[in-house]
Parts: C-alpha cells; structure tokens; sequence
C-alpha cells in the first residue's frame, strides 16, 4: 500500500485545530468510496475518503451532508458517527471525525475534478493520504 511521504504525527501541538467531516461511504455488498483530492488543494491526487471542513454553527452530520453534496452530488440519508483522529499534518493540524454512511440518494458526480474507486481491503489504489491509513486498519477488525 503506497502512503504519502509526508507522514502525519498524531497528538497536541500547539497550533489551531481544524474540525473534518469524513464519510466512509458503504454499498450494501461492503465495498467503499475512495476518492482522490482535487487538482487545487493540498495533496492532490492523493486518495482519501470525502469530506470537508465543519463551518461555524454547523454539527459533524450536517458539515457531511453539505460537503458530500457540494463534492460528490449526492445526499445523505444515514450517517452515523463512528471514530475522530487528531492527524498534524505539516499544513494543518486537523481533527477528523470519520463517520460511517450507509445511506444516500442521486448519482455520484466528481463535481471537484476528483477520481473516485469503490473498494475492499486491501486497496488498489494508491498513492493513499496518510490519514486514511488507520481508516483501513479499523476496517479489518
């Protein structure tokens, strides 16, 4: 499995920490989407599960159910919480809230210029961003 270079260090620093809605998104036969990071953004062509950053205001589930829309064009019908991870990366400290989605309505459209690959484990994508890493190893257990 082919990971970043830049590895990311879990835990405090001293710096503001950025909230992340992450969807994990299952079909009912188990494969999950994995998508790439758009050509304008940090890391791009890396692959990660979608998401984006929670706005003032807004809850985990509803910073999802918007970026998902704005990212993949589609809507969330179920949406749980499942894990956060606090990943310092050398741009940005981020705390991501990974969230399982069982449910969703439309077609997906890469509306970011993204590539997108339904998967199982092991992936057969690469290169991976770092902080999707633990996400597959929570998934074999």
């Amino acid at each position: 499995m082919a990971v970043d270079a830049a590895q990311p260090r879990t835990g405090g620093a001293s710096r503001p920490c950025t909230d992340v809605a992450v969807g994990i998104l299952f079909q009912p036969d188990g494969l999950f989407l994995l998508t790439t990071r758009p050509p304008c953004k940090a890391y791009a062509g890396h692959w990660e599960f979608p998401g984006g950053k929670v706005e003032p205001g807004e809850s985990v589930e509803q910073a999802l159910v918007r970026e998902l829309h704005e990212e993949l064009g589609v809507t969330v019908t179920q949406v749980q919480r499942w894990r956060e991870q606090v990943v310092d990366y050398p741009h940005a400290l981020v705390r991501l809230h990974f969230c399982r989605v069982t449910g969703w309505t439309g077609e997906l459209t890469m509306r970011e210029g993204q590539q997108f690959a339904w998967q199982t484990l092991p992936v057969s994508v690469a290169p991976l961003l770092a902080g999707t890493v633990p996400v597959l190893d929570w998934l074999k257990k």
